[in-house]
């Protein structure tokens, strides 16, 4: 949201499905590591940012 983006807009840019960006925002499921690298460039943050480790 903060780069403008709905759920919807951000699933297609992913190539995966608005249900599937729930799990993972909930923590019930995980994404395997080529997701994390397009979710990473659609939001245009670093793969550690998605995972916690850093705070930019």
């Amino acid at each position: 949201m903060e780069n403008g983006l709905s759920r919807k807009q951000l699933a297609e840019m992913c190539g995966t499905c608005v249900r599937n960006l729930s799990y993972w925002e909930l923590g019930q499921r995980e994404c395997d590591f080529n997701m994390l690298i397009k979710l990473a460039n659609a939001l245009d943050v670093t793969v550690d940012y998605l995972i916690g480790r850093t705070d930019f």
